[in-house]
Parts: structure tokens; sequence; C-alpha cells
């Protein structure tokens, strides 16, 4: 894994898109070099047209999941993708023309060439979706412990890096049992430092439920991090592998001294101009359909169009959240707070279409102007159930340090939530923002919202 502007990506996805990236400049080149020195052509621009088409590539794939660690999609699915990306990439390249024109040289040529090198290079995508990667590139895994947590880092790993081999799992002394595969144990004959090294280990993640009483070898955790081999904590682990920081291998000492939850005068300048901008933005082109969806609000269901509701803020302060009203007006008529369920019956018809789309998210685009929420955060919560998963849950008050948002980090991570349950689950990634939100990474979220809105996936 790797940082960049406080977000983690995988080694994987970025070699992927940069090869994807380099495919296409190379194509260009070796399409010009083909042709000869006959044809004039003034390289500036071409190679920022070029590199303007590669990006515009890398983002459609990124939107269609290309990238994804790990998908279920069947090669004929992977195909309507690439086929689908490939329709998008065309009038991306006649749009750069028309911001970029290449007067020197023929623009047909120039649109064939980059439409050869696009076509090849989603060729290569699909085949390297459906390929397995090469041992070589997989990271070798030693896990200290045998016990629950160590069972919750092999199963974090199956379901998130296919490219991760955990090579062993090796005992702590104080250890009382073992929950993982016995074959997987090893010996201790040997240290773990010498260990490590017999079988060229990566990494070593430390799984340990209990870490007194010298359970921790720390010597030897020092000796392999000196010899170039990464040593990370389950919450470090789960935080870069799931993009998530795990309630369960979570204490203070790690929120308190690690990096990040860092606030600040500038980064909250920063994101307040961009909430202002983006909220006038996207208010403007969603003019049309919210005007649409009052319509329909009244026809079906009469007055009122919005309903306001009182939720908890930054550092815990009150405001009203107005939404497109999706319920029927007695929702809640003996005035106690209900979890929104699946297939709710007091949903409207007209409801469940806006809910499906985020249609109903489109007036806290207001709160957003007026300052109470941001684009990207935390979904804002009712007092009533703020105050019930406080009780029940730890460190859940971490998460009004920051505004709540129209759109957030659990949100595109994780399915709706509608019990204290899925409270927790959410808290875990709302906890991954707050440490590590930068304006990339709510540009990220941004992008992913689009595809959720698309899908319609996790609407209730």
């Amino acid at each position: 894994m790797v940082k960049i502007f406080n977000h983690w990506f995988s080694w994987r996805a970025i070699v992927q898109m940069s090869f994807d990236l380099s495919f296409i400049v190379v194509g260009m080149i070796i399409a010009f070099m083909w042709v000869g020195s006959g044809l004039p052509v003034n390289h500036v621009q071409l190679g920022l047209f070029t590199l303007l088409l590669g990006i515009c590539v890398l983002v459609i794939n990124s939107w269609l999941g290309f990238y994804q660690r790990i998908h279920n999609r069947s090669v004929t699915q992977t195909r309507a993708r690439a086929v689908l990306s490939l329709y998008l990439a065309i009038p991306a390249a006649y749009l750069i023309f028309i911001i970029l024109p290449i007067s020197d040289v023929n623009h047909e040529f120039v649109q064939l060439s980059a439409m050869s090198a696009v076509f090849g290079m989603l060729v290569n995508r699909v085949h390297a979706s459906h390929t397995q990667s090469s041992t070589l590139a997989n990271r070798r895994i030693l896990v200290f412990g045998t016990g629950a947590q160590a069972v919750a880092v092999s199963q974090a790993l199956q379901r998130s890096d296919p490219t991760a081999e955990i090579v062993g799992y090796f005992p702590s002394p104080n250890e009382e049992g073992h929950e993982v595969t016995p074959q997987k144990i090893l010996s201790r004959e040997k240290t773990l430092t010498d260990t490590a090294s017999a079988l060229k280990v990566d990494e070593i993640v430390v799984a340990l439920t209990e870490r007194r009483g010298g359970s921790m070898p720390l010597r030897e955790l020092l000796d392999c991090k000196l010899h170039g081999i990464r040593v990370l904590d389950l919450a470090s682990h789960f935080e870069q592998t799931l993009g998530q920081i795990r309630l369960d291998s979570l204490y203070a000492g790690w929120l308190i001294f690690g990096d990040g939850f860092r606030q600040g005068a500038w980064r909250t300048l920063v994101k307040r101009v961009f909430d202002i901008a983006f909220a006038f933005i996207l208010i403007v082109l969603a003019l049309p359909v919210m005007c649409i969806t009052s319509v329909l609000i009244v026809m079906e269901n009469g007055f009122p169009i919005l309903y306001r509701q009182e939720r908890v803020g930054l550092n815990g302060r009150l405001f009203n959240v107005i939404k497109f009203r999706s319920m029927r007006r007695d929702a809640e008529k003996d005035g106690k707070p209900i979890w929104a369920l699946a297939q709710d019956d007091r949903v409207t018809k007209v409801g469940k279409v806006i809910r499906k789309l985020r249609i109903d998210e489109l007036p806290q685009l207001i709160s957003v102007l007026k300052g109470d929420m941001s684009l990207v955060g935390p979904r804002p919560e009712r007092p009533f159930f703020v105050d019930q998963l406080t009780r029940e849950i730890p460190f859940y008050a971490v998460r009004h340090s920051v505004k709540p948002g129209v759109t957030g980090w659990a949100q595109v991570r994780y399915h709706y939530g509608a019990t204290v349950e899925d409270s927790a689950e959410k808290l875990q990634y709302d906890l991954y923002y707050v440490k590590n939100h930068s304006l990339f990474l709510d540009l990220v979220v941004l992008f992913e919202t689009i595809g959720v809105v698309l899908t319609g996936k996790g609407a209730h």
C-alpha cells in the first residue's frame, strides 16, 4: 500500500493505471513514428492531447471498477464495461479537440490513432481483470498471533487483497488457544527475526488480543523493521487494507499519538471554499430535477414538499437538515424516532425512486451553503439516535469533530445502516475519514458517489 494525499492506495492499482496511461502514450508515439516525418506535428499540442485523453480514460475506467482489487464480474460483464469505456472515450476525445485544437495534424488520423490505443489498452485491461496475479507481485505477510485477531486479519485480506499471501502465524508465548489453521502455525524453535528472514517476509502484522506480560518480542520486531520488513499493528493494518479503523483493534493511545486527525485553519478554509463552489454549481445543474421532484411529490401525497429534521452537527451542535419528503406525512405519527428500514412501507412511490437515485438529498446543498454541512463528511444523525449510539459504541463522538456531509466515505463503502450494529460498522469508515480527510479524499468520495447513484447501491 502507498499513501497519496493522506489516502491509501494499493500498489497494484497504481501500476495498472500507470501501465494504461503509458499504453496510450506509447501507442500515439508509435503511430506518428510509423507515418514518418512527412506529417507536420506540434509535439507540445500532441503531448498535451495524449495526456488529457489518458487521464480521461483512467477516470472512466476507475468509475467502471477496472482497478478494484476484488470483483465478481464475469468476462462478459467486463467486456461490456470495456465497450462502454470506449464509447465514453470517443466523445471525450472530440471534446479535447474542441478545447485544444491541433491545427497542424490531420484530425481523423489523430482520432483513429487515439481510439486504436484506447482499444488496445481496454483489451489488455479485460485480460488482466481475469488473470491471476503473478506470484512475484504478491506480498508475503507473517501474522504475529494465532487468536481471533489473527483470524480477522486473514478474513480481511481474503476479501480485499488478492496479492496478499499469509505465509504463516507466529504464536505469542502468552497466547492461550489457537483459532487459525493449525497447519499454518509456525514453530517457535527459531526467533521471529530468523523465521521472517527464512520465509522472505515483506510485512509482519501484530494481531494480539493481549499485549502485556512480554507478549510482544519488541527487540525482534525492531530487528525485523531494521532489516526492511514492514511491521504494522492491527489498527494500522486495517486502516491501510480496508480503508477503515476497526473498533475491535482501536485504543485511545493510537488515536492520540498517531498521525492524522488534523483539522487546522487552512484545511477548514480550503474545504469551505470547495463546498460553496461545488454546492452552488450542483444546485444550478440539479434545479430542473428538483422542480420535477417537487411536482411529483405534491401529485402523489400533497404538501409539504420538504421536511426538516433536527440533526447533530459539528461539535454536537444541533441544526435542521432539509430533504425532499420521501415518506408519508404520518410516518412518525406517535412522535417516536424510528430507524429507516429496507422495504419500509412508510416510503411513497415517488420516495422509492428519489431515495434510490439520492435525489431526496439534494436540498441538503442549501445546508452546505449555510455552513451547517459539508459536501463530504459523516452522515448527520438525529439526537435521539446519537445519544443511544454514544452510550453503546466507543469513540462514536469522534465523528462530530468534522462537519456532517451530504455524502461520505462510509456512505460509498457500506450499505444503508438501520441498526446499532450497522452504525458501528459505518463508524469505522467515518473514523478513517476523520483521520485522513483531505481535499483529495473529498474528490475520491464525490467520484465514487456518482457510481453509487447510478447503480442505486445502498439506497433504502
